[in-house]
């Protein structure tokens, strides 16, 4: 059984508070979360947090119009992949190649617009909702314009439960 969260507001508080009531009760659990990045009072981009207490940026505000090839956009932040990439990852792959008579959770917070430039985090989200033994705590986005292909499949899927939080 997989379990996702469909979330609009204070995902993550609520992804931390699960995330904090399973490790106490000694629960395997690893994974990621996202958070804001404020300056000021304004929000300047996002961090990706493992459970570990690693943390890189997601992304930042970008200070000019320009786009070069190589630069991965949504809106106004500018995606750091390899960042995001080198911390993602190699969770992914520990909680995918774990021992299979350990019931591990795995926590995504989230498979998102920004997330998904990563082909290879598309890859190892797909290993990882297949996998046997790890059950899949994360967060999709509302859906609204062009529908994610990833966030539609996993919707769809008949192992995962979605749950609407306002």
């Amino acid at each position: 059984f997989v379990s996702f969260l469909f979330l609009g507001v204070g995902k993550t508080t609520l992804i931390q508070k699960v995330t904090q009531a399973l490790k106490s009760s000694g629960i395997p659990i690893d994974g990621f979360y996202t958070e804001e990045v404020r300056e000021g009072g304004r929000r300047t981009g996002f961090d990706v947090v493992t459970l570990s207490g690693k943390r890189g940026p997601l992304s930042r505000v970008s200070s000019d119009c320009s786009t070069s090839r190589r630069e991965y956009r949504v809106g106004q932040y500018v995606v750091d992949l390899v960042s995001f990439e080198q911390l993602v990852l190699p969770m992914l792959r520990n909680v995918n190649h774990g021992s299979d008579g350990e019931k591990k959770v795995c926590v995504i917070d989230e498979i998102g617009k920004m997330e998904l430039f990563s082909q290879a985090f598309i890859q190892a989200v797909r290993q990882t909702l297949t996998g046997s033994g790890t059950v899949v705590l994360g967060t999709i986005p509302i859906p609204k314009g062009k529908p994610l292909d990833l966030v539609e499949e996993i919707r769809s899927r008949k192992d995962v439960k979605v749950f609407n939080v306002s």
